[in-house]
């Protein structure tokens, strides 16, 4: 009765010693690979956390990984047949040695045992894509897009990749609908390249206007391609019953603060100084220390002469600091200028080319040796394109 008594006692404690080394095994392993092993070397767990270790280690040291990184996964997989990690693993050895449909079986067999495994979803989407199979791809991006932090953005280049086919727009729509999330990166990324502009446009909510940023990405995109009647499209989207009906110089009350740049003003607050709208009037604040613009708006004139004219409220004498210019878009220089003060005494007047498409309406600061701080409106502006032969 004794010896059985003392048999059961230390069944009891080999489980229990048993049930502790595996509780610390699993506590050190993903934190302590080293100290997992000596706690117990055998273990899956720490098996999977020294292989996948070195695997790290010798990647950012851009040597090859030993053999005995692999085999001791191989172990822990043997020994823990339900672990995704071992074949996501062997997945990778795969695609590197060229074995493409290994590799695929080996990432929908790590998904299949961890559905919710990150680096599953994102390979099978990388091996679906890059076979051809969209629809594949698509379901794998939009269980990143559930499962990641980040919404799946690390998906939206092949998004964009394969939104330049017109025939796969129907199921980007389809995994938009279950994934909004997705929709505006992959439409920025999209409008960020000219020969995609469409197809963001496209894919876009038709519906979709204000100051969106994959909108503005396509005409600041569509702009540096020098299209811009299609970029004053997109922005008169964006601008929306304000943008109506075109005039050669928008916003010249000032009082439109909602429509966005650059076929409305820009205006500036920063070390140079402060231009902003007020009771109808460009307010200019400009601190004299240093060069730069205040305010700026693209303009499309058709070639011909122009008159601005305009008056000032404040200390005109110290508008001189101040400097309208007129430049075609990409220029290195301008087309002409007018300081502030002879300008509004006696108007400005400019010719614009044939070939110049665009141009840039320029208010800027000027700094002087003993720098002046220059405080005043302009009001009253107009920009009027002159008779031919007058």
């Amino acid at each position: 009765m004794a010896v059985r008594a003392i048999v059961a006692i230390l069944a009891a404690l080999l489980i229990a010693v048993q049930v502790v080394r595996n509780a610390l095994v699993s506590a050190l392993a993903p934190m302590n690979p080293a100290a997992a092993a000596r706690a117990w070397s055998g273990h899956p767990d720490s098996e999977l956390s020294l292989g996948m270790t070195e695997i790290a280690r010798s990647s950012r040291a851009r040597r090859p990984v030993p053999q005995w990184a692999f085999d001791t996964i191989d172990d822990a997989a043997t020994k823990s047949p339900l672990a995704a990690d071992p074949y996501l693993v062997r997945g990778v050895q795969a695609g590197l040695s060229g074995n493409i449909a290994l590799a695929q079986r080996a990432f929908e067999a790590a998904q299949w045992r961890d559905p919710r495994s990150l680096p599953a979803a994102y390979f099978l989407a990388d091996r679906y894509f890059r076979s051809g199979n969209v629809d594949g791809g698509l379901r794998e991006v939009g269980a990143l897009a559930r499962l990641s932090p980040d919404g799946g953005t690390a998906a939206v280049p092949y998004l964009a990749q394969y939104a330049a086919s017109a025939a796969n727009w129907p199921a980007l729509r389809s995994l938009f609908a279950v994934s909004p999330q997705l929709e505006h990166p992959v439409l920025v990324a999209l409008a960020s390249d000219i020969k995609t502009v469409p197809a963001a446009l496209a894919l876009g909510d038709p519906r979709e206007s204000g100051n969106q940023p994959w909108l503005g990405q396509a005409v600041d995109t569509l702009i540096k391609a020098g299209d811009y009647p299609k970029a004053l499209l997109v922005w008169q989207r964006m601008a929306g019953a304000r943008a109506q009906p075109p005039a050669p110089l928008r916003d010249a009350s000032f009082s439109d603060s909602i429509s966005p740049p650059p076929f409305n003003w820009q205006l500036t607050s920063s070390t140079v100084g402060l231009a902003e709208r007020q009771r109808g009037r460009l307010h200019v604040l400009f601190y004299g220390d240093e060069d730069g613009t205040l305010a700026s708006q693209l303009l499309l004139l058709p070639p011909g002469s122009y008159r601005v004219s305009f008056r000032l409220v404040g200390d005109a004498a110290r508008a001189h600091a101040l400097t309208w210019a007129v430049w075609c878009d990409k220029a290195p220089q301008a087309l002409s200028a007018m300081n502030l003060d002879v300008a509004a005494a006696q108007g400005w007047q400019f010719r614009v080319p044939d070939g110049c498409q665009a141009q840039w309406l320029r208010l800027s600061g000027v700094s002087a040796d003993m720098p002046q701080q220059v405080d005043i409106s302009v009001g009253g502006l107009t920009l009027t394109k002159e008779p031919e032969g007058a």
